[in-house]
């Protein structure tokens, strides 16, 4: 191997075991504990106006949080790329901070990405690659990217943080009442919800399941105009680091705010839209993940890097779920009940007045993000349709008397998918592209 440049700076400690990662998540809400008690005493003898006063509260306990989040990793900090999504779930304060999970969290020092390698391979890192890049080329949730050469060709090299795996239930379990209190919900009513987001997170912790889907997906999806994937080397892949084809392409959010063309935008909106079409529809397993660190664009296509996170459905829920779209279901009453019904949306317990809310609010939401399914070719650079989304989504967090409807709602299955479309929504808006739907 040849000499290696200066690995710079990075995180020199991360707490691996259960009992210290939960130690500094408690710090972080006990901080949060005492930023409520301080608000409310200020409120008792400040003139200061209520809306100034929440607002620094939620941006000190936002700041307080994401930093325990980057420093932890794993379970937390892709929570917090979870819920940074949609900028309208959270206070606006939160929101700014956990947007910074969608690019690069602060990366691992050398020795320690060093050391992993070295006890999955059982080998020096000079025997392995033949050359590697000390310094981190990205940092996410669960691991970190380097750039190195293996048999002469440039190679990317995910590393997973030390202990993210075996801390991922304890991290969501300590974090879950923050997460609830930041979105005003009830742990009963979201309990199965979190159930579903701690199983597909386990899974992104196990890099030998993440290489078979890739590979499988990749395969499945060979035949798709303008998406590409990178190829793997097996042979540096185990649970904890895999290596892949470095692709040197544009990111794909610098690509949609760059000078590209309308039609080189159209083209990579389509190969995105047929992408997701194609795995929901016939593959009924999908890229579940859909931020844009996780695509590039090069040469006219779209590079899909990263199968971590992906959802598999099952026919019957999938026939429910689409069942949705048609038109004629919603203008009849009945039948658009008996559909809520099947997907556990409306509940049997439910009162004719909470039965009446959930019928309202179901046409209202399904009438807006089915608009796209209902077109030849939808225009995604319309700012009134995502301005529509997030305006439904703000009124909703708003209204109290949704916090009155008990009971968990919706088929578990129905988070990555929800997940899946509001990302894809996002990404074609940002692309400002013209989508063929039919």
């Amino acid at each position: 191997m040849e000499p290696t440049p200066d690995p710079g700076s990075g995180q020199e400690s991360i707490r691996s075991t259960p009992l210290s990662r939960m130690a500094a998540l408690a710090g972080a809400g006990a901080s949060v504990g005492m930023n409520y008690l301080k608000y409310y005493g200020q409120r008792a003898v400040s003139k200061v106006p209520a809306a100034a006063a929440r607002e620094a509260l939620d941006e000190a306990n936002a700041s307080r949080i994401y930093e325990t989040f980057s420093q932890l990793k794993g379970g937390p900090l892709k929570l917090a790329q979870m819920l940074s999504m949609d900028d309208q779930l959270l206070p606006a304060a939160y929101a700014s901070q956990f947007a910074k999970a969608q690019y690069s969290a602060p990366p691992l020092s050398w020795p320690l990405v060093r050391r992993t390698i070295e006890r999955e391979f059982r080998q020096p890192v000079e025997a392995l690659y033949d050359q590697f890049t000390p310094r981190a080329a990205h940092g996410a949730s669960i691991g970190q990217v380097h750039r190195a050469v293996l048999q002469g060709q440039a190679v990317a090299v995910k590393v997973q943080y030390p202990g993210v795996a075996e801390s991922l239930t304890s991290d969501l379990r300590v974090v879950k009442p923050l997460a609830l209190q930041m979105l005003g919900l009830r742990e009963s009513d979201v309990a199965h919800y979190f159930k579903e987001v701690e199983a597909r997170l386990l899974e992104e912790t196990d890099y030998v399941m993440e290489l078979r889907r890739s590979q499988e997906l990749a395969a499945a999806c060979a035949s798709l105009e303008n998406v590409r994937f990178p190829a793997f080397h097996p042979e540096r892949c185990s649970g904890r680091v895999l290596t892949m084809d470095w692709i040197e392409g544009q990111a794909l959010d610098r690509f949609a705010d760059g000078p590209a063309s309308q039609e080189e935008r159209n083209d990579i909106g389509q190969a995105l839209w047929d992408f997701y079409a194609h795995q929901m529809h016939q593959l009924l397993h999908f890229h579940a993940d859909p931020h844009p660190g996780n695509f590039l664009v090069k040469d006219g296509r779209l590079w899909v890097l990263d199968f971590g996170c992906t959802r598999a459905i099952s026919q019957d829920f999938h026939d429910r779920q689409f069942a949705l779209l048609n038109p004629a279901l919603l203008q009849d009453r009945d039948a658009f009940a008996g559909a809520l019904c099947g997907l556990s949306i409306l509940l049997p317990e439910d009162t004719p007045e909470t039965t009446a809310k959930v019928l309202t609010l179901a046409r209202q939401s399904i009438e807006l993000l089915a608009r796209p399914f209902q077109a030849a070719v939808f225009d995604f650079s319309d700012p009134a349709f995502l301005k529509a989304i997030y305006d439904m989504g703000e009124a909703n967090r708003k209204d109290k008397s949704l916090r009155s409807l008990r009971g968990a709602r919706g088929p578990a299955e129905s988070v990555y998918v929800n997940r899946a479309y509001f990302g894809l929504y996002s990404l074609l808006h940002r692309l400002r592209a013209e989508v063929r739907i039919q």
